[in-house]
C-alpha cells in the first residue's frame, strides 16, 4: 500500500503521439506527463496508423510519466483518444490492417452516397451528425467496397480509445461521446441504430456495449496489462471517450459545470464546440454526445496549426513571422476541408498585389484557418456573441494564432491554464471509475478550467467578409 494521495492516470492518444499525465485525484495537480510519438502515413488522401504502436506508444508514455510518481498510488486510468478511427480485429483481438484515421479522406465517395441513402434530414435526426469523410460509417463502407477480405473477416469493430480500453482491462465498451462519432449510434435513442447499422451491413455484435458515460467503470487492469504498464492489477479503468468530450471535462464543461460556452481547440485539426443540453441538428456540425449526458455539438476543420506551419516553412518563415494579410486570402485546404465539407479541395491564394509581403501571406494563411475554424462557431446554439471564447490547443500558446482568433471574432478570450486538457479530463473520468464521482464535477473542483482572460478588440469585419466572399461560392449548396 501507498501511504501517498490517491493518482489517477489519464491518456491523451491522439492523432501523432500519446501523452500519459499522473494527476493527484484530489487536487487536480498534474505531478508527471509522459510522451511517446505515432507514425501516420498514406499518401492522396490515405491517413493510416498501426492500431499496436498506440498501445506500445501508451505503455511508453505511462512508464515515463510514473518517473516522477508514485505508481502504487495509482487508483483509476481512462483513455480519450482521437475520433472517428476505424480498427478492425480478427477473433485474437489483433488488427486485420492499419486503422483508417479520422483524417482519411478517400471515404468521402462513400459518405456522400449513404448522405443520399437517407438524406440529410434522416440522418440529423437519427445521429444529428451528416456523414463526411471523417465518420466512421464512411470508413466502414469503404472497407466493404475497397478491401471486402478485411472487412468480411472483421471478428469485431473498435474506436481507437475503445481498442486500447479494451487492452487494459480485456472488456469491450465505449461511450456515448465517441460512440456519436460513428453515424451508426443515434442521439436521439442514446443506442446503436438496428436500420443504420443494416445499411451498412455491419453487425451489432461486432461492435463494443454503450456504457453510461465515460466515467462508468467497466473493468480492472489485468495482470498483463499491469504487468506492462507498472501499474497494480485490478485498479479501477474507465469506458473513456473521445479527444474532444475528454477536453471538455478537463474544461468543466458539462451538467455539472458550464453550458453554453464555447471552446475553439487550435491543434492539427480545428474545432469549435459547446456543451448544451440542446440535442444539436444541423448539418453545419456533427451533433455529437457529450460524455456525461449532455451533447457537444462540434465543428470541426482538417487545416488548422499544422496547414499554417507548412505555408511558414514554404515561405521560409518562423511561425510567428506573420503580419495581417492586407489584401490576399489564403484558404489552406491542404488536406481536403470537412467544415465546409470540401473532401477534395486543395490551398486557394487569390488577392496578390506587387506590395504583398511574405510576412502578409503567412497572416493570410492564418487568418483563413482561422475563419474556418469560427464561421462554425456560427452553428453553435446558445452562444451568444458576448459569451467567452476558451482557447485551447497548441495554437493556443501562439500568439499569433491568439491574436488572429481575437481579432476575428471579437469576443473576450480565456486561455485556460492547464494545457494537457484531454489528459487531464481522461484522468477525471479515471476518477469517476475509481469513487463513482462526477467527472465534470471533478474538473470543475479542480479548476483546471481557469485562465487569463483577454478582453475584446474591434472585430475586424473587412478580413472576415474578404475571405467569406472568396469561400461562399465554393460551397454553395453545401
Amino acid at each position: 500500500m501507498s501511504s501517498s494521495p490517491p493518482l489517477v492516470i489519464g491518456v491523451d492518444s491522439s492523432t501523432q503521439s500519446t501523452k500519459a499525465a499522473v494527476v493527484d485525484a484530489v487536487s487536480g495537480r498534474v505531478l508527471a506527463i509522459g510522451r511517446a510519438a505515432h507514425t501516420v502515413s498514406g499518401l492522396a488522401g490515405a491517413r493510416e496508423s498501426d492500431p499496436a504502436q498506440w498501445w506500445r506508444a501508451l505503455v511508453a508514455a505511462v512508464a515515463q510519466a510514473l518517473r516522477g510518481a508514485d505508481a502504487r498510488a495509482v487508483t483509476g486510468i481512462a483513455v480519450a483518444g482521437q475520433q472517428h478511427g476505424l480498427v478492425v480485429l480478427d477473433g485474437s483481438g489483433r488488427p486485420l490492417r492499419p486503422a483508417l484515421l479520422w483524417n482519411d479522406t478517400r471515404s468521402a465517395p462513400q459518405a456522400a452516397a449513404l448522405t443520399e441513402r437517407l438524406g440529410p434530414d434522416g440522418w440529423l435526426a437519427r445521429t444529428g451528425s451528416v456523414p463526411v469523410a471523417s465518420m466512421t460509417a464512411a470508413k466502414w463502407q469503404w472497407l466493404r467496397e475497397n478491401e471486402p477480405r478485411a472487412a468480411g473477416g472483421a471478428a469485431a469493430v473498435r474506436l481507437p480509445h475503445d481498442f486500447l480500453t479494451e487492452r487494459l482491462c480485456g472488456v469491450a465498451a465505449t461511450d456515448p461521446g465517441d460512440a456519436s462519432g460513428t453515424c451508426w449510434y443515434g442521439t436521439a435513442t442514446g443506442a446503436y441504430d438496428p436500420e443504420l447499422l443494416g445499411l451498412l451491413g455491419l453487425d451489432a455484435a461486432l461492435l463494443p456495449p454503450v456504457a453510461p458515460t465515460g466515467a462508468t467503470r467497466v473493468g480492472s487492469l489485468t495482470g498483463g496489462a499491469a504487468r506492462e504498464l507498472g501499474l497494480a492489477e485490478g485498479i479501477a479503468v474507465a469506458a473513456g471517450t473521445g479527444d474532444n468530450m475528454a477536453a471538455a471535462v478537463g474544461l468543466g464543461l458539462g451538467g455539472r459545470g458550464l453550458l453554453d460556452h464555447p471552446v475553439v481547440s487550435l491543434g492539427t485539426s480545428g474545432t469549435v464546440f459547446a456543451a448544451t443540453r440542446v440535442r444539436p441538428a444541423t448539418a453545419a456540425l456533427a451533433g455529437f454526445a457529450a460524455t456525461d449526458g449532455t451533447f457537444l455539438p462540434l465543428g470541426c476543420t482538417l487545416n488548422c496549426t499544422l496547414a499554417v506551419d507548412r505555408v511558414a516553412a514554404l515561405l521560409g518563415l518562423d511561425r510567428e513571422d506573420a503580419e495581417p494579410g492586407g489584401e490576399a486570402v489564403l484558404l489552406p485546404y491542404l488536406d481536403g476541408e470537412r467544415t465546409p465539407d470540401l473532401p477534395g479541395a486543395s490551398g486557394l491564394l487569390t488577392g496578390l498585389r506587387h506590395a504583398t509581403t511574405r510576412q502578409q501571406l503567412l497572416g493570410a494563411a492564418y487568418e483563413g484557418a482561422a475563419f474556418t475554424v469560427l464561421r462554425a462557431l456560427e452553428a453553435l446554439p446558445r452562444t451568444g456573441e458576448g459569451v467567452p471564447l476558451r482557447l485551447i490547443g497548441g495554437g493556443a500558446r501562439g500568439r499569433t494564432w491568439v491574436e488572429t482568433v481575437r481579432r476575428l471574432s471579437g469576443r473576450p478570450v480565456v486561455l485556460p491554464r492547464t494545457a494537457e486538457l484531454v489528459a487531464v479530463g481522461a484522468a477525471a473520468l479515471a476518477v469517476g471509475a475509481a469513487t463513482g464521482e462526477d467527472p465534470v464535477a471533478v474538473a470543475v473542483s479542480w479548476g483546471t478550467g481557469g485562465g487569463e482572460t483577454l478582453p475584446p478588440v474591434v472585430r475586424d469585419g473587412e478580413t472576415w467578409e474578404r475571405i467569406e466572399a472568396v469561400l461562399a461560392p465554393l460551397t454553395v449548396g453545401r
